[in-house]
């Protein structure tokens, strides 16, 4: 008995001595967003003829160089703020865009590869598991579907070699541009305390850092990943 007495204090003194830090950090959703927009369309383009296939390269580079490393950066803030869609969507689409330029860059003009094809369906079902998460942020949890459905259009386009895929998945893309920039400017102007501020569809949980206080934010914080001892 005496040795569970003193197995417990010393659990309670450990905890006592216990702190949890807690870095403020930006929301890193509308540059992820932003990058996003740049990457559909101009692929969309491509797609849909607007530019011709002689500037695919042209067009790839600029992905590489501006969409990957910027959705890469914001997955890795989003990691940090223990955002799931933001970390695990934004990675998985910076990888995706990633794998969709390096292949254009190395590819003929205009030809088509079922391998892509395959990796960009299978990316489309994957990038469904980090939207599924944002029931809080119905906004940004759509935009994830959109690139999911977006990229499995291509990848059924390079399977296929229907160019009526192609011209379903440009369309599309240019939706998704535009709801992308829509919920970037709506997040920014969120964060910068604007009164002029677009809805963003915050609910449950999504609503909870905009309208609870600090102790009610960080509840139940020590069971959360990356606090525990184990993942």
């Amino acid at each position: 008995m005496d040795d569970t007495t003193d197995t417990d204090r010393t659990r309670s003194e450990e905890l006592q001595l216990t702190r949890i830090v807690l870095r403020p950090t930006g929301n890193p959703l509308p540059l992820g967003f932003m990058a996003l927009a740049l990457g559909t369309v101009g692929f969309s383009t491509l797609q849909l003829g607007i530019v011709g296939e002689g500037e695919a390269s042209t067009m790839a580079l600029a992905v590489l160089v501006l969409t990957v490393p910027l959705q890469l950066l914001s997955a890795i803030i989003g990691f940090g703020a223990r955002d799931p869609i933001a970390g695990t969507g934004m990675a998985m689409v910076s990888g995706v865009w990633a794998m969709l330029a390096v292949t254009t860059l190395t590819s003929p003009p205009g030809s088509t590869s079922p391998a892509l094809g395959v990796l960009l369906l299978t990316a489309g079902v994957a990038m469904l598991v980090p939207a599924s998460a944002g029931r809080g942020k119905p906004l940004a949890a759509a935009i994830m579907i959109g690139s999911a459905v977006r990229f499995a259009l291509t990848g059924v386009a390079q399977v296929t070699a229907v160019s009526a895929w192609d011209v379903a998945a440009g369309a599309l893309g240019l939706a998704l541009a535009a709801l992308a920039l829509y919920a970037a400017l709506g997040f920014v102007l969120e964060e910068g305390g604007s009164r002029t501020q677009l809805p963003v569809m915050r609910r449950g949980d999504g609503r909870k850092p905009l309208r609870d206080d600090m102790e009610e934010q960080v509840e139940g914080i020590a069971r959360e990943a990356g606090v525990r001892q184990q993942l």
